[in-house]
């Protein structure tokens, strides 16, 4: 073979590699989604639908609920400033066992119940989710004083080249957010900080956060007052105007610093329903709420 045609080759598998790329769906999922069976089950489902419409799929999860169940039989208050969660050492062993040992294994068995080939592991697994610890800082909300959030870890850096080869092995990583750093420290950290950090890297399509909420609402007693769709404009007005409020202000300020980045659609929506992923990546708006850059 000539060196002209060896070249007209590799061009031609480059573009068969560029073509064959599937597009990714990043998912968090809460804890509280596994305490649900409905749920639980519709997730599986979900995420079952997207991988046979030929999408990618990378999942992070918590585990809050169960982590303060835990603390609470062994005796353990948990604290927590402004809604933040302050880890100390005794706290981080639980986090392990918990994240690790309880939720992540369940998740992984009801994704393999629904046909899901889903691959449990952790943050510290191949240096997925690098981290450092972070220093004590003031919060909105947790007054004038610097807060030390004890073994909680901000994440630096996300391994994709680990998540591609478990997906090129048509795997579904499932992920407990834990971070490490280069001494071998495990962090708690934050999933929906770190799922975006997640998205970023691994140039996702479409981010789906997983909630019981399952969207952003005008009155959330109101089921019918539901945003089907907000632009990041109208997503910031919201925020100022006190229509998003609570644990909904921070999940929505991520989608909007994704966004900038190029991420398409992201979506805020519950798993009750098994056909809403698909929906919501043919760029659908019949379920949860997506914030996109524009209608």
């Amino acid at each position: 073979m000539n060196h002209q045609a060896m070249n007209h080759q590799a061009m031609n598998h480059q573009d068969s590699a560029t073509t064959e790329r599937k597009p990714l769906a990043v998912i968090k999922v809460g804890g509280d989604i596994l305490l649900d069976k409905i749920q639980s089950s519709g997730l599986a489902q979900n995420i079952s639908g997207l991988i046979k419409d030929n999408w990618n799929v990378v999942v992070l999860h918590g585990g809050g609920p169960q982590l303060s169940a835990m603390q609470a039989r062994c005796g353990i208050e948990p604290r927590k400033v402004a809604g933040r969660r302050i880890t100390s050492k005794e706290d981080l062993v639980l986090v392990k066992q918990v994240l690790c040992g309880q939720v992540n294994v369940d998740l992984v068995s009801v994704m393999q119940a629904q046909g899901v080939n889903a691959f449990g592991c952790h943050g510290a697994s191949g240096k997925l989710i690098q981290a450092k610890k972070r220093p004590p800082i003031t919060v909105s909300g947790g007054g004038p004083e610097a807060i030390d959030f004890g073994e909680v870890g901000d994440v630096t850096g996300i391994n994709s080249h680990v998540l591609d080869s478990l997906l090129a092995a048509d795997l579904v990583p499932i992920i407990a957010s834990l971070g490490i750093d280069p001494s071998g420290a495990v962090f708690n950290i934050n999933a929906d900080t770190t799922v975006v950090q997640i998205a970023r890297a691994m140039s996702a399509e479409l981010l789906i956060f997983v909630t019981g909420i399952g969207g952003i609402f005008r009155d959330i007693k109101d089921p019918s007052s539901r945003f089907a769709d907000l632009d990041a404009a109208a997503a910031k007005k919201h925020i100022k105007s006190g229509v998003i409020v609570g644990g909904m202000i921070p999940k929505v300020e991520e989608a909007l610093s994704l966004l900038e980045s190029g991420v398409g659609t992201i979506a805020i929506v519950d798993a009750g329903e098994p056909t809403a992923f698909a929906s919501i990546a043919s760029g659908e708006a019949e379920f949860g709420t997506l914030i996109r850059s524009s209608y």
